[in-house]
């Protein structure tokens, strides 16, 4: 029997990148999945963001592993809009087990007291705000069921330290492992578990783009190979990114059984990005 089965996963920003990599994961282990995605573009974000088209195509894969799914377009800076899609996935599929508020952008580079007052706004409505708002979506049902569950938050390495000319980034992180310790605290009646996953740069469109490679290559715009020292000196390990996979297994043990006492913790996919020092690996491009 795989760890999953019987199980229900409601996904934000699923329709490529990390929440995709998560649709797979869960479904190939007997989730059913609830993805939804804006699927159109915010005017701040510099980089492109999916599509309809992306949103069908994680509903094709998932369908190809045996799995069942439901698709939505929703944008996680308007409640009703995730309510509706909830709503969609119970009553297809009866329950809800899982949560995974993983929707995010990085919409801009600057030194914080630059970043433009739309920027912020648009940062914070996504990554701390959204992951609430996807919270107030889902909880409820959770604890109606009585049966437990679990939450997971994608946080991010952002989320525990400074990085530099992303504050309103770095910001919404640290929001989102505040909201994670106390709904950890306040679901543990409810035997409904919260944490989150803490990744370094993950190989996704979110940074394979010239607007974030040119932070890591200190220009206004960089090839993804002009950013590929910067991104390997920022990690313990010499790689310069982790695969969205890795996020995703990290994801599975904290959704699955194999977390079932695991609850508050942030857990980070990092490559050692975390560790207490920083030295150029010689050799590796650092």
């Amino acid at each position: 029997m795989r760890k999953l089965s019987g199980k229900v996963a409601f996904i934000t920003g699923a329709a490529r990148g990390q929440g995709r990599s998560h649709a797979l994961a869960l479904a190939a282990e007997g989730a059913d999945v609830i993805a939804v995605d804006i699927c159109r573009q915010i005017d701040t974000v510099p980089y492109p963001m999916a599509s309809v088209a992306d949103l069908e195509e994680t509903a094709q894969l998932v369908r190809a592993l045996g799995g069942r799914i439901v698709t939505r377009e929703a944008d996680v800076r308007d409640f009703a809009s995730l309510q509706a899609a909830v709503r969609a996935g119970l009553d297809e599929f009866g329950r809800l087990d899982i949560v995974v508020a993983n929707a995010g952008t990085v919409n801009g580079f600057a030194p914080a007291w630059e970043i433009e007052e739309e920027q912020f706004r648009d940062q914070w409505e996504v990554c701390a705000a959204g992951a609430w708002r996807t919270i107030k979506a889902t909880v409820p049902t959770l604890i109606e069921q009585g049966e437990g569950g679990a939450v997971v938050l994608t946080s991010s390495v952002s989320g525990l330290v400074a990085e530099i000319n992303i504050a309103h980034y770095v910001m919404s992180k640290h929001a989102v492992e505040g909201l994670m310790h106390n709904l950890a605290a306040e679901l543990a009646p409810h035997n409904i578990r919260v944490n989150t996953v803490c990744p370094t740069s993950v190989n996704t469109p979110m940074i394979d783009n010239p607007a974030f490679s040119g932070l890591f290559a200190g220009k206004e715009t960089a090839t993804y190979a002009e950013a590929m020292p910067g991104m390997r000196s920022i990690n313990a390990l010499p790689i310069p990114y982790v695969e969205p996979e890795d996020v995703s297994k990290a994801v599975l043990f904290l959704a699955g059984n194999d977390g079932r006492f695991v609850t508050g913790i942030s857990l980070p996919v990092d490559a050692g990005a975390l560790m207490p020092y920083k030295v150029t690996h010689q050799g590796t491009g650092g």
